[in-house]
């Protein structure tokens, strides 16, 4: 979800990931030892994105790629190539609040989970995993009630701005309060 002078609105994040080449050796990583190697994964980024949104893209990336078994990745990916992209190149976009939704569609690419298709999302991340206040929630959600949206995700944080929000939007929306990642996760992602 994003917010503009003229509203809110919804937007699609997508995320493919490419095998470069293949992992040296077929056995697995040792328990304490890392999944994903953040140097085995390239990143790249297309859509028109801003500084701020590159930056929430880089850090969706360190996140999924340090958490690699709570998201239960094969151990030998190898080398890949991930790319986030945001359709309508021709608009530039920015700001954080796209880092939960970044990191979802990353997750998703990674794991082959689909994400839901009722839920909608906003939310600025920390590489903990951490989600942190974002602004113009009422805009986002009355944006995302008017996309056909049903749940909703956002920060913990910015509960008290549901305040403001119209009951009509209230009775159509099932928002959910997030304050990790994990949470997100468990939310937004389908089993296969």
């Amino acid at each position: 979800m994003y917010y503009t002078p003229a509203g809110g609105d919804i937007m699609f994040v997508e995320a493919a990931v490419r095998r470069v080449r293949r992992a040296a050796s077929e056995t697995h990583a040792p328990e304490d030892g890392p999944l994903l190697d953040a140097a085995d994964v390239s990143l790249i980024l297309t859509g028109q994105l801003g500084d701020v949104m590159r930056e929430s893209a880089r850090a969706a990336l360190t996140y999924v790629t340090n958490h690699a078994r709570e998201l239960h990745l094969p151990s030998e990916l190898g080398t890949l190539e991930v790319h986030v992209h945001v359709p309508a190149g021709a608009v530039p976009k920015d700001g954080p609040s796209a880092g939960v939704t970044i990191a979802t569609a990353l997750a998703s690419a990674l794991t082959q989970k689909p994400v839901r298709k009722e839920v909608a999302m906003t939310g600025e991340i920390t590489l903990n995993g951490r989600v942190l206040a974002i602004g113009g929630v009422k805009e986002k959600l009355l944006g995302a009630k008017r996309a056909g949206v049903t749940r909703v995700l956002i920060p913990r944080a910015n509960e008290a701005d549901l305040d403001d929000l119209p009951a009509d939007a209230r009775e159509s929306l099932h928002v959910e309060l997030v304050d990790s990642l994990a949470q997100v996760f468990a939310a937004a992602l389908r089993e296969r």
